[in-house]
């Protein structure tokens, strides 16, 4: 018979399983979007998942045991790549302690190196994410921000040589980055890049897409929603009447379908330590994509 606590954790996770089927229809009926690595041919589903804040919880607090639904739901739903840092305070600690034996087995696990330099502190950074997460190799390793990148960057590929790591990357999260971004990549061709990108921040358009489109570099897009910001200035007002059309119910699931409508972007990696807004988000990797149309409609709204 199971304890008290697990019956609850098990009644919470049905009942996420109910939540995330009245925002879309069951996952096995409607199948997620994927796109391929452009350096290797392998797909990935296009909605992610990032830990930036929402997995930097208290272990055994009420967000903490959410995140196992959150989890649940989007491995359920398609999803499998996870985004995190080792500077994300404690989150590769959570992510290592939550994940499943089933769900290491499927997740396509992204990571960085973030805030070292030097070789030694690299390696040693890396030791440490792989103890947290309770991983022998990750999928991709990221050189965070452009911090000590040629260094990074070596250390990352070194790793990846050795077979603890698959793809190699570097990111950044401000506009005024995006340029210098833009000369890394062109340097270095890494295998991915990750970059801001949403409805009111469209400036990776301008050079850092089109440096990966001709690089045969995949992309992440991050703060999607920048930070909230998105949902503030719709909040009360309806979705448009021809999200329809695309099978977006929510603003959420509008903001990552014009994200994804970009063909430089291979997926998006929205945080959420919240069950139901998980499930929303994977909505978001069916249906249809906004064509150029809708997506200047979009954009109206936020002149």
């Amino acid at each position: 018979m199971p304890s008290r606590r697990e019956f609850i954790l098990q009644a919470t996770t049905a009942a996420a399983m109910v939540a995330s089927r009245s925002v879309r229809s069951d996952p096995r009926e409607k199948e997620m979007m994927t796109r391929v690595i452009p350096g290797s041919g392998e797909a990935v589903p296009v909605i992610g998942m990032g830990t930036s804040g929402s997995f930097e919880v208290r272990p055994g607090s009420a967000e903490y045991e959410a995140l196992r639904d959150v989890l649940a739901v989007f491995f359920e739903g398609g999803g499998r790549l996870i985004d995190t840092a080792p500077t994300y305070s404690n989150a590769e600690d959570v992510l290592g302690d939550l994940m499943t034996d089933e769900q290491r087995r499927q997740v396509f696990l992204a990571t960085k190196l973030s805030g070292v330099r030097g070789r030694d502190a690299g390696r040693a950074q890396f030791a440490g994410t792989l103890r947290r997460l309770g991983m022998e190799r990750v999928d991709l390793l990221q050189v965070h921000n452009l911090r000590d990148t040629a260094t990074q960057l070596a250390v990352a590929r070194e790793l990846r040589d050795e077979g603890k790591v698959r793809y190699v990357g570097v990111t950044h999260y401000v506009d005024s980055a995006h340029d210098e971004l833009a000369d890394v990549v062109e340097k270095e061709k890494p295998d991915f890049l990750q970059i801001n990108y949403s409805v009111i921040a469209t400036g990776a358009e301008k050079r850092v897409f089109p440096v990966a489109q001709e690089h045969g570099v995949a992309v992440l897009t991050n703060r999607n929603f920048n930070d909230g910001r998105l949902f503030r200035q719709v909040a009360g007002r309806p979705v448009p009447d021809w999200a329809a059309e695309v099978g977006a119910t929510s603003w959420a699931q509008l903001f990552l379908k014009f994200a994804l409508s970009h063909p430089a972007v291979t997926a998006v990696i929205p945080a959420t330590g919240k069950p139901h807004r998980q499930a929303d988000n994977l909505g978001a990797g069916s249906g249809g994509l906004l064509d150029a149309t809708q997506r200047r409609a979009l954009l109206a709204e936020f002149d």
